[in-house]
């Protein structure tokens, strides 16, 4: 019988005292009991977020928080630029489509990270965009983008905001959401948050409530004035996902416990033995900027990566995932958020390392195992 191991980027592995604290008898969205709760929370989140800006919670999945944002600075006809390296960088133009925006996609080969003076060179270009749209790290390539660059091109315009999916990277690595001049920030539960699926939250500039309040197109549930208003009653404006609420209080009470700088350090611990252990075995790492939500591993020649996620799936019970789109089998990747800790990337090495041999790859048993131990043992402090 196999233990169960999800080591996916989403969903991911929630503590089981979060688990616990959501099962409690549940209590209801508009008594003061919540009120207070839902308080709190918002506040752990602009300590998260490093914001004084309001960070606005959905009942939806992170495509949701995204969604928002485009349908409240976008009208029809409205111009962005969509940074596109990746199959979430596409969400974003997909999303502009639907709302009838106009995008200039600058288009990023897929584990690159995007250069900032391409982005400049397209704001020159196009004075008029409203919006620029970027992947704090594409998690279909592992790659990190150069936010507090693209920030600083930015905040320079008075007319332009930039959008951020930060959805399975907010938590793992520093993103000064104020200081960065990040307009909307979109984070979600089931990434680095460590809860299951069901929640977005949005962060909201000055500058992006001045499009919000001038946009003409359609709206209702994904209405960022509506909450707005809301805020201000210490309530939502429709029925919250009240036990997920409650779980990431506990989720976010922890991350103040801790610190900020011991939760970015966890990652950076986790993800740097597993490139270790990557290089120790001979692989190669997909991202020329990697992230440290996860490790994203080219398939050796004669390997295909999808026989690797499906032996330890089915076979060893660990749960990682495959490319998506043209690098399906081509890479697979493992992640580093939820609770995991350095234990569980010594298992996932182990288990690659087997799956390698069973495919034809000769590994020594062992070899990506030590390097993995002898960078904790070296880095753990």
């Amino acid at each position: 019988m196999n233990k169960y191991y999800l080591m996916a980027p989403g969903p991911v592995s929630v503590n089981p005292h979060v688990m616990l604290t959501m099962a409690e008898p549940i209590i209801h969205h508009r008594s003061p009991q919540f009120s207070a709760i839902l308080t709190e929370v918002r506040e752990h989140l602009k300590f998260l977020y490093q914001t004084q800006n309001d960070v606005l919670i959905f009942a939806s999945s992170g495509t949701g928080g995204m969604e928002a944002c485009v349908a409240n600075i976008m009208n029809p006809g409205d111009k962005a630029i969509c940074i596109v390296g990746g199959k979430f960088g596409e969400r974003w133009a997909e999303l502009c489509d639907t709302y009838g925006a106009e995008h200039v996609d600058i288009e990023v080969q897929w584990g690159e990270a995007v250069d900032p003076a391409r982005v400049k060179e397209a704001l020159d270009a196009h004075p008029d965009a409203k919006a620029v749209f970027v992947q704090a790290h594409e998690t279909s390539t592992g790659v990190k983008h150069p936010l507090k660059e693209l920030g600083e091109l930015v905040k320079q315009r008075e007319n332009t905001v930039l959008v951020v999916d930060a959805i399975s990277a907010m938590g793992v690595y520093d993103i000064k959401t104020d200081e960065w001049g990040l307009d909307l920030v979109v984070t979600g539960a089931q990434k680095s948050l460590s809860l299951p699926p069901g929640l977005a939250m949005v962060s909201v500039s000055n500058k992006a409530w001045r499009m919000a309040e001038e946009i003409k197109g359609p709206r209702y549930y994904f209405n960022f004035l509506k909450e707005r208003k809301a805020i201000g009653k210490q309530t939502t404006a429709y029925t919250p996902a009240v036990s997920l609420i409650i779980g990431l209080g506990e989720v976010l009470k922890g991350f103040r416990e801790i610190g900020l700088e011991k939760l970015f350090a966890h990652h950076r611990l986790l993800s740097g033995a597993t490139r270790a252990a990557v290089q120790a075995m001979g692989l190669e790492v997909f991202a020329r900027t990697p992230s440290e939500a996860i490790t994203v591993i080219k398939a050796p020649e004669g390997v295909n990566g999808q026989d690797v996620v499906a032996i330890l799936r089915d076979e060893f019970g660990i749960q990682i995932a495959g490319g998506q789109a043209h690098l399906k089998g081509k890479i697979f990747r493992i992640s580093h958020i939820g609770h995991l800790s350095q234990w569980d990337m010594i298992i996932a090495i182990a288990a690659i390392e087997r799956a390698l041999n069973r495919l034809g790859f000769k590994v020594d048993y062992g070899q990506g195992v030590a390097a993995a131990q002898e960078f904790f043992a070296a880095n753990q402090g």
